[in-house]
């Protein structure tokens, strides 16, 4: 069983369409709060990130934030952060993001944070690291992702064991249940002999 004590979130610098998506991002701060977790993102003070750092911190739980010193200002940097942690690059920030933390979810978020959840996963795919790794698919948002990543499988660009790394689900709690409880595929080799 792996010990959880700090989780990376993905999310938007926008706060979406959607009502729900602010609501998920309050019920995901409150399941870490609840857990003793500490919550790891981009630092903003905007978006779904921002309402995601002022939950856990209004609830008393710990945030820390990791932003470039080329977005500081652009996506309003939070300055009442546990932590706030400025990095010289993007390189950087995802590099301390993964390193500050066991885990890792994508809430509704844009580009970045399709970029950010697929290198991260990628990584776990490569034996990078042994964390988890997982999609909150807030009132249907990653259904369409889902369905183009179940079509990579079937055509066999993903195997099943790696597909499976990515876990999928709507409610905070039962997501960070499946973290606990997470435990990495045993790869030995990226192919097989009847594979190259």
């Amino acid at each position: 069983m792996a010990s959880i004590n700090s989780i990376c979130i993905y999310c938007g610098s926008s706060p979406g369409r959607l009502d729900a998506y602010a609501s998920a991002a309050f019920a995901l701060a409150e399941s870490l709060v609840s857990r003793n977790i500490r919550l790891v993102y981009g630092g903003a003070s905007i978006g779904i990130m921002g309402m995601v750092a002022d939950r856990v911190l209004k609830l008393g739980g710990q945030a820390v934030g990791v932003i470039p010193k080329a977005l500081a200002h652009k996506e309003v940097a939070h300055h009442h952060l546990t932590e706030l942690h400025v990095t010289q690059s993007m390189h950087e920030r995802k590099m301390l993001m993964a390193e500050l933390s066991d885990g890792f979810i994508a809430l509704p978020g844009g580009i970045g944070t399709l970029e950010e959840l697929f290198e991260i996963w990628t990584w776990a795919q490569l034996g990078f690291h042994h964390k988890p790794c997982g999609l909150l698919n807030v009132e249907g948002y990653y259904d369409a992702l889902i369905n183009f990543l179940d079509h990579v499988r079937a055509e066999q660009f993903v195997k099943d064991h790696h597909h499976a790394m990515l876990m999928v689900e709507t409610n905070p709690d039962a997501l960070l249940d499946r973290y606990v409880n997470y435990q990495p595929p045993a790869v030995k080799h990226w192919l097989g002999k009847d594979e190259t």
